[in-house]
């Protein structure tokens, strides 16, 4: 017998909406655990940008839900003119190996070219392999040496073009 497919919402949410809080939280943990720094620490620098930049029309929050609470999430803002930029891309521990951060990220890019964008980048550490995994297959350029220790260069920098609408 197989599993029916789970019907997920998808709601654009500002970065200080309640149902925003597990993103950042788990986000807060998970990075202090592997980069260093206390989840308060690690929250600060995830709180660092202005909330109005991950709102319409520049910018966007975007949370999958799954009978109302959130499962996955992330968000874009405006980094050039043509270009958006991915941040704070998330799965739920919980909720991992379901495809769902692919999920988020052709949301983003479909409401990234509805809002005239035609190039995304993002920059994920290097001590987050699936993260380098899921963009190197979701079709993400790398504009690093992928041969090379991770470690050695730093935030691993992606771009990729969108189609045209």
């Amino acid at each position: 017998m197989t599993a029916e497919p789970v019907e997920l919402a998808v709601r654009a949410v500002g970065t200080r909406d309640e149902l925003a809080r597990p993103l950042f939280e788990d986000l807060a943990r998970e990075y202090g655990a592997r980069y260093g720094g206390t989840p308060e620490q690690v929250r600060r620098e995830l709180e660092r940008y202005p909330p109005a930049e991950f709102e319409e029309p520049h910018g966007v929050l975007l949370l999958l839900l799954e009978d109302g609470a959130p499962v996955a999430g992330g968000a874009y803002r405006r980094y050039d003119e043509r270009t958006a930029e991915l941040k704070r891309i998330w799965t739920h521990p919980g909720h991992r190996r379901r495809g769902l951060g692919r999920r988020v990220l052709r949301e983003l890019e479909r409401r990234a070219v509805a809002a005239g964008y035609s190039r995304l980048h993002l920059t994920t550490g290097p001590r987050q392999p699936e993260a380098r995994h899921l963009y190197l297959t979701a079709g993400y350029r790398p504009l690093f040496d992928v041969t090379a220790d991770p470690e050695t260069i730093g935030p691993l920098p992606f771009e990729k073009e969108l189609p045209r609408p």
